[in-house]
């Protein structure tokens, strides 16, 4: 069984961008430490992950674990939680971090494409739906059951950030009220979303105005606090919450 010191973590999207800068920082912890099960979609190209595997500096102090999952394929996602369980063993999942998304273009409620907003939606809504539903069991046997779901201010009604980047902010939205399902279906875990900012990455470009290692230091100091109440709530990275 894990130590009272030790976490277990799940991170969706783990070979670069937030996601690996959650597992370098997650692994630089001394107290607690931590086991992070880095999901990614070819894990035989994901270099950054292997050095951490293979570091011998002493400023890994936890354990990383590298599992295939392409978001967009719901074979992949049904074969990873097989190798999350067989790396857990006895331990429950404390952690799960869905991180992985897509935002392919800044597209409007009049000029978008069909096919390209359904993909949107199977990879930011339905794969985070059924990777939680299938980790259930893992989850329950946690600590503390924390489902982290990687949203944006975009998926904010109550911000009136306008017509951009339409069809990802819709699926981010939806992800919202997936989320408020999951706080009120069980209140036991505690379910959340969180926003990690306009992020200097692939995705956020390089016009952001965050430093990756500033939102995940954030992220991680709002994650590892997090209590029932918080459950169903709409988080910044910097702790403040978003208007729904």
């Amino acid at each position: 069984m894990s130590s009272p010191e030790s976490y277990t973590w799940l991170i969706t999207g783990a070979n670069r961008g937030i996601g690996l800068e959650l597992t370098r920082q997650l692994l630089a912890s001394a107290a607690p430490t931590h086991t992070v099960i880095a999901a990614c979609r070819t894990p035989d190209a994901a270099s950054d992950l292997h050095a951490l595997q293979h570091d011998t500096s002493g400023a890994v102090k936890g354990a990383v674990h590298v599992v295939a999952l392409d978001v967009s394929s719901e074979a992949s996602i049904r074969a990873c939680v097989p190798a999350v369980q067989a790396i857990l063993g006895e331990r429950g999942l404390d952690y799960l971090y869905n991180n992985a998304a897509v935002n392919p273009t800044d597209d409007s409620p009049f000029d978008f494409s069909y096919p390209e907003l359904l993909d949107i939606l199977q990879i930011n809504v339905g794969a985070p739906a059924l990777l939680t539903q299938l980790c259930l069991p893992l989850i329950e046997r946690g600590r503390r059951k924390v489902i982290v779901n990687a949203t944006s201010g975009l998926a904010s009604i109550g911000l009136d950030i306008g017509a951009k980047c339409t069809s990802y902010s819709v699926s981010k939205t939806a992800l919202n009220m997936l989320t408020y399902k999951q706080a009120r279906a069980r209140p036991d875990f505690i379910a959340i979303v969180l926003d990690p900012g306009w992020v200097k990455t692939a995705m956020g470009g390089p016009g952001a105005v965050l430093e990756p290692a500033e939102s995940v230091s954030g992220i991680l100091s709002v994650v590892t606090r997090l209590t029932t109440a918080d459950s169903g709530k709409f988080f910044r990275y910097n702790g403040t919450q978003h208007p729904w």
